[in-house]
Order: structure tokens, then sequence, then C-alpha cells
């Protein structure tokens, strides 16, 4: 059983051929993945609001998908409001905020501000890490106590920073996806960090599910590491009851 916790759908300006939801579907079935939670690309690089929204039609006629709603920390009456709008319908399952398009570092008050919407409205967020202001979220997850923060990629480059976050606070969680490939990441996180904040993501369909399988699997996981990492801790986390049905 596989969740994965960092997907996206829609095209990409950079040079690759992805755009429909179908896709993200078929690699699904090409490397056994149950569910997968997307954010739209649309909305994460350009427009929140139409890129949500085309999310949510897709969200309407593809079971298997769930959904980030993004929020952009530069307008935070127009992303409350797409809490609001989105957060009813059950398909988002949380909400995900960048921090390269929006051009706010990690620990800018937009940025904080903004997690702090995700801690309102109860749901995990999703974000961007990539250098070790990662450390700074402990701080933030200690100002909004129903806060929970999925690093994603944790930290990047800076994945040692990010383990030592992790070790810090219990609901920071970790998902290893990322184009730098260092052997030994995820043994390295999970050896110190406690098991059920150590999550599966893939980038997919930005990036090829292969790598982050890859990178996890490498690590000899044991049945009950494997069963936490690639799918019981996302079921918790994120409110999916039982099992997820592969023929949904």
């Amino acid at each position: 059983m596989i969740i994965d916790v960092h997907g996206h759908a829609g095209p990409w300006f950079f040079s690759t051929d992805v755009g429909s939801a179908e896709l993200n579907l078929a690699l699904m079935d090409r490397y056994g993945i149950d569910r997968q939670i997307v954010s739209a690309s649309e909305a994460v690089t350009y427009d929140m609001v139409s890129g949500n929204r085309w999310l949510a039609e897709v969200l309407d006629t593809h079971p298997r998908l769930l959904g980030y709603v993004v929020v952009n920390p530069n307008d935070l009456g127009t992303a409350a409001r797409e809490l609001e709008k989105y957060q009813p319908g059950g398909r988002f399952v949380g909400v995900k905020v960048h921090t390269t398009y929006p051009d706010r570092p990690l620990l800018s008050a937009e940025v904080r501000d903004a997690l702090g919407l995700a801690a309102e409205a109860g749901l995990p967020v999703l974000v961007h890490t990539w250098d070790e202001t990662v450390l700074g979220l402990v701080d933030v997850l200690e100002r909004f106590p129903d806060l929970r923060v999925i690093a994603g990629h944790m930290g990047g480059p800076a994945w040692r920073a990010a383990v030592e976050a992790a070790r810090r606070h219990e609901r920071l969680y970790l998902e290893p996806c990322c184009s730098i490939t260092d052997r030994g990441r995820f043994r390295y996180a999970l050896d110190r960090v406690p098991l059920g904040q150590l999550l599966f993501g893939t980038d997919s369909t930005l990036v090829d599910p292969a790598i982050a399988l890859g990178v996890v699997l490498e690590d000899g996981l044991t049945d009950e590491q494997y069963d936490h990492v690639m799918w019981r801790n996302a079921a918790a986390l994120f409110g999916l009851a039982g099992e997820p049905d592969p023929g949904a």
C-alpha cells in the first residue's frame, strides 16, 4: 500500500511533457501508488484561484486523487476564502504553501501567516523547504499549537538540518522527494526521527516516482517501517479511514 503525499497535477513551464491528471494515474499504476495528494501546478506557479478551481473539477472525477488547497502568502485574504470554499467538500485534505514562486522566504512573516491559516483550518500543510531555514519551522510550530507541517523535499540539500528540526518537534513531518539523491539520505532520517514523522512523496508528475521509490527502498526498511512510511503515517495525518482501495 502506498500513499504519495507530494504530487502535482497540470502542466509546468519546464521542458517536460506533463499536463493531464490521467498521467498521474498512469504513473500511479506503474509504480503501485494507491492514492496521491496533489496540488495544481497552475495554483503553485501562477494563480491560486484558477488553479484550485481546476483541481476541484479534477478531483470530482478521479477518486484516487486528493487535493491540497494552494495558499499564496502574498494574498492571505484570498487564501482564507479559498480555504473556506474548498475545505467543506472533503476532497481537499491539506494545504500547500510554496516559497520560491511567491518569492517569500520560508521564515518570512507572510509564510508564517499562511501557515497560521492552515492551522486555523485544522489541515496539514505541505511547505517547500530547500535550505537550513527549515530549522526555523520549529519556532513556527511552537507559535501555532494546531499546526502540522510536512517539510517538502526534506530540506533539499539541507536534509541534515531537516532531520534535526524533526527531532526537535513532533508535529514536523519529513518527506524525501527531491532531485538530489544523496545516498543514505533517507536512512539518516530513519535512524534519527520518530517513525511516525516520516512520509512518502514523489513530486510526480514533475519528477518520475521511480526516484523517490529508489531513495526510500534502497535503505532496507523493515516491514513495519515500510508500512508506516509508505501509507500508515499519511492515513493518520490526513484522516484517511481504512486502507486505500486500489480499484477506486
